[in-house]
């Protein structure tokens, strides 16, 4: 099958090594746009330097290299696209979908999370103190067919659920950046992990305040630890060992339920990816983690 149009990508964030996690996510990503005969990006979120090890951007792109994920184009760093943000943050306050915002979380959270400052009213005064830029979201029931999970529902309440798009230590929030560099990039589609199913409803609001149709969208199951966590740097999951790539690459296939033949345990990455670009089927994709 080749779809022209299909535009996928992976977007890690760079706050620690590639982890086997992340690897599915990526495999996934990759095999659904090769089955498609479509292109795959790599973008890369190093939007908080705070959090971010200067080390942690090479490691992952060379585990991806390692592992034989190779983009289609030369990757993206948001941290260069600072400008493209900032055009996007002024046409979302000329059109009054964005607002400034100085209203902590202690005081959000003794509001029930309403702004006492009266934020979206544009009468928040905020004299020296720092303040954030929020986007107005509309009260909406939003329905949506995901190409794993069926038809989603997701309730967006104004005001309760706006999100952050620029954070007041001045760094540009994920749910904005994502969404303007997936409509510059020209993604169609993305596959990623069904811990940010619940930001899909609040994103689409932004893609059309930008002007742009979302994206289709395909959740899979986050990979769990023997302690049911996700895999993460937070729950301290260990770094890839880029030196058993394919068989790596062979645990990742059995994860996402693809029933790869034993003997390509021991194959080389190349080996592996053709095998699944040939047989992936993201049905076969467990609803549960594994």
């Amino acid at each position: 099958m080749t779809n022209p149009r299909y535009r996928g990508r992976f977007a890690p964030s760079p706050t620690g090594p590639l982890h086997f996690g992340s690897l599915v996510t990526a495999l996934a990503s990759f095999l659904e746009a090769r089955s498609q005969g479509g292109q795959w990006l790599i973008r890369v979120e190093d939007l908080d330097p705070l959090r971010e090890p200067p080390e942690a951007t090479g490691q992952i792109l060379s585990s991806l290299d390692a592992h034989g994920l190779l983009p289609d184009e030369p990757v993206r760093f948001q941290s260069r696209r600072y400008s493209a943000y900032q055009t996007a943050i002024a046409r979302l306050m000329e059109q009054g979908d964005g607002y400034r915002c100085p209203c902590s979380r202690k005081e959000l959270l003794a509001n029930e999370g309403r702004h006492p400052n009266h934020c979206r009213s544009g009468r928040a005064v905020t004299g020296d103190r720092p303040f954030a830029i929020r986007f107005a979201l509309t009260d909406q029931a939003c329905h949506w067919q995901d190409l794993l999970l069926g038809p989603q529902h997701q309730i967006v309440r104004a005001e309760l659920d706006d999100p952050v798009i620029l954070r007041k230590e001045g760094f540009y929030a994920y749910q904005l950046a994502v969404v303007v560099d997936d409509i510059d990039q020209g993604i169609s589609d993305v596959v990623r992990g069904s811990d940010l199913l619940e930001m899909t409803a609040q994103q689409q609001q932004i893609y059309r305040a930008l002007g742009a149709r979302p994206p289709r969208w395909l959740h899979i199951p986050v990979v769990l630890n023997e302690a049911g966590q996700k895999l993460s740097k937070q729950t301290h999951a260990p770094a890839l060992d880029d030196n058993t790539p394919g068989q790596n690459l062979f645990r990742a296939l059995v994860a996402l339920g693809q029933n790869p033949p034993e003997a390509l345990a021991k194959g080389p990455p190349e080996t592996l990816l053709d095998w699944g670009q040939a047989n992936w089927q993201r049905g076969a994709i467990h609803l549960t983690s594994r």
